[in-house]
């Protein structure tokens, strides 16, 4: 293959993969040489071959097969030459600085819309937006680092952002650097290849408060993790805030060193759990507003929102651009936001956020959560320790599933359906007095939904 050939070849790979992807990733990478169907790249580090091997060597094999369809896999080169000599920087132009403030050079952009007043407030995320309000005060460092987790779309970016716009708007002498764990990566990456890791550690360590979202990308990322230990590190011994998030705890974050958990594990670990019924109406209540001024006189009717907040639980993107769809289509086809458009508009999305729980999904989970087994809470033993636990999952699986009462009944070692129908009863009424009842059947549902 020729130089030419590569070189068009690595415009293609840039339009696929983004800017950002292509500057760290694809350009420092040269075409060597193509021997018994194996293409040899040169790259200038061992780390970057091995990352990009993992997450592009796919998408260029492709590339280079339509090109040349006798490659058949791709080799990685460590040239010795290119760490020896960095790749040279792109020209200044004459008014630019030489020295750009850290938050200018490495800050991720800021989304305009996550601030703390369009963050609906509930009982899941309370605690998380309080902890988020206080840091985003700038005040004396409380709770080093602040540690929010979640799964996705439950406002981890949303806090994050919030956070970042608050102090930049309210203390503009402090500086605040915003990025995510993958750019963290691209920037120690690219300090490795240029030889500029003490301008990487400057950057770094002469910031006020350092916010690092999806943390758990550096898992099994060991220089990385070197190099983020050590200015956490860094930053802590200097009393600055750190802000972190990711998708689970420090501790269930796999291929992650033990030090770096235990430094992230120090400070104030806060979970973001999954929305309820009401967080999930607010959300949508408040996002009408805001479609309301893209498609004025759209109205919706009632029962739509509350319909939408019941079947889709899981994921609070999906709540909102299943009504960013609702409002669009409405206003193209010219009708109102009713329960007819709303199943038509939605079947696809509300079909897939109805997961089908079984019978057998529930008995497991409730009898592990109970610590008995499976045997005995199906079985015909009538121990209080059996029988509570029995007919928990009997409720849940009245709440959770389809069947009928004389179906489950079946399922409980052929019990009658009376006696499904009064264990359901006698659950709902201790569920209003026994606040410990109320918690496993909360805590339950929520591991069933996932």
């Amino acid at each position: 293959m020729t130089k030419e050939k590569w070189g068009q070849l690595r415009q293609r790979l840039l339009k696929t993969v983004g800017q950002s992807n292509y500057t760290n990733w694809i350009e420092p990478i040269e075409y060597s040489r193509t021997e018994d169907g194996i293409a040899t790249l040169e790259v200038p580090t061992t780390f970057l071959g091995n990352y990009v091997s993992q997450n592009f060597a796919e998408l260029i094999l492709h590339e280079l097969r339509s090109s040349d369809p006798a490659v058949k896999r791709l080799k990685f080169d460590v040239n010795a030459g290119a760490a020896m000599h960095p790749a040279p920087l792109a020209p200044r132009k004459a008014a630019e600085p030489r020295h750009q403030p850290a938050n200018a050079m490495v800050a991720a952009p800021l989304d305009t819309k996550f601030t703390f007043d369009t963050f609906v407030v509930g009982k899941p995320n309370e605690l998380a937006h309080a902890a988020a309000r206080r840091v985003a005060e700038g005040g004396p460092v409380t709770f080093n680092p602040l540690f929010l987790y979640g799964g996705v779309g439950l406002g981890k970016t949303h806090l994050m952002h919030a956070i970042a716009h608050e102090l930049r708007s309210n203390r503009p002498d402090m500086n605040v650097l915003y990025l995510s764990a993958e750019q963290f990566m691209y920037r120690f990456v690219q300090a490795l290849r240029d030889r500029k890791m003490m301008d990487f550690k400057e950057i770094f360590r002469s910031v006020d408060v350092l916010m690092v979202d999806d943390v758990q990308f550096i898992a099994g990322k060991d220089s990385t993790q070197e190099e983020f230990f050590h200015t956490f590190n860094a930053l802590v011994d200097q009393n600055k805030q750190i802000i972190i998030s990711a998708d689970r705890a420090p501790g269930e974050i796999k291929d992650l060193e033990e030090r770096v958990k235990s430094r992230l594990q120090c400070g104030l670990v806060v979970d973001l759990h999954p929305t309820d019924y009401e967080l999930r109406l607010g959300i949508l209540q408040s996002k009408v507003e805001m479609q309301q001024k893209n498609y004025p006189g759209l109205e919706v009717e009632d029962g739509v929102l509350e319909f939408l907040a019941h079947r889709i639980s899981t994921n609070v993107r999906v709540l909102e651009g299943a009504l960013t769809r609702l409002f669009a289509f409405a206003s193209l086809v010219g009708r109102e936001i009713n329960m007819d458009l709303t199943q038509d508009c939605l079947a696809d999305v509300l079909r897939a956020s109805e997961r089908k729980i079984t019978v057998e999904e529930i008995q497991r989970k409730v009898s592990d959560h109970y610590n008995i087994r499976l045997s005995d809470m199906i079985g015909p033993k009538r121990l209080r320790s059996y029988a509570r636990p029995r007919q928990v999952a009997m409720y849940l699986c009245k709440k959770m599933t389809s069947r009928s009462l004389p179906e489950i009944g079946r399922r409980f070692g052929g019990r009658d359906h009376t006696t499904v129908m009064h264990g359901v009863k006698r659950i709902e009424e201790l569920k209003l007095q026994d606040g410990q009842i109320a918690e496993d059947l909360e805590l339950l549902r929520r591991a069933l939904e996932e």
